[in-house]
């Protein structure tokens, strides 16, 4: 990805702390949303100042359609849209709120949209572009206590491929990855590190995104593709 704009968006979440690094070893200028300053410092205890300081950071809210376009229309260009953006939750179905659902549905889905949408834009009208989104598990083989998040992510997955077969003329391509339990700081507190070994590893998941988001990747389309670790 030598040269390439980059917006990765999560960059500075337990997923991104992983994949961040993996995108700038590639070469790529990389733009990254966030919401707080707590987020940035994040990646400035990992990464080299070089490193650091070829971030563009812009505070974004990507739950807002016109903060979305704002961020992209900024941007010279889109060559990858690299989407980590997401979140875990668990419940009954029958005792889960509303309220709960469609929060997991704005955060999972809805900007998950929002990214593709208006990248794609940019990506139509240059001629290139790589997608790459986060599905789950739980989108292919849902489970109990897992509804609201399994739907949402299974709605990544087909928005990825509806995408996927647009775009099927073009040097454009999206596809999804679909990671099992990841091994993460906040993963490890919630649900304790007696099984994390099995686990993947956000570098393992950065190995995968950052194939996809190449140019080599141009023949894969619309796929969505399992990494599970031992899981």
């Amino acid at each position: 990805m030598k040269g390439k704009q980059v917006l990765l968006t999560g960059g500075t979440g337990g997923l991104g702390i992983g994949v961040t690094p993996v995108v700038l070893s590639q070469g790529a200028r990389v733009t990254i949303p966030y919401r707080s300053e707590k987020d940035i410092e994040r990646l400035k205890d990992i990464l080299s100042p070089a490193d650091f300081n070829r971030i563009n950071f812009v505070s974004t809210d990507l739950t807002e359609e016109a903060a979305v376009a704002k961020l992209i229309n900024q941007m010279e260009q889109v060559d990858v849209l690299i989407h980590l953006v997401g979140g875990f939750s668990m419940g009954k179905t029958h005792e889960y709120s509303f309220e709960d659902w469609k929060q997991d549905f704005n955060l999972n889905l809805h900007t998950t949209f929002l990214v593709c949408k208006h990248s794609l834009k940019k990506m139509l009208s240059s001629g290139y572009g790589r997608i790459v989104t986060v599905g789950s598990r739980g989108a292919v083989q849902p489970a109990g206590q897992l509804a609201s998040y399994g739907a949402s992510k299974a709605g990544v997955v087909a928005l990825t491929k509806a995408i996927a077969d647009e775009t099927k003329n073009t040097n454009i391509t999206a596809n999804c990855i679909l990671p099992s339990v990841i091994d993460t700081p906040a993963n490890r507190k919630a649900m304790g590190e007696e099984n994390a070994n099995q686990w993947v590893k956000p570098e393992s998941l950065a190995q995968v995104i950052c194939f996809l988001a190449s140019e080599a990747a141009q023949d894969v389309r619309g796929a969505a593709i399992p990494v599970y670790g031992s899981v």
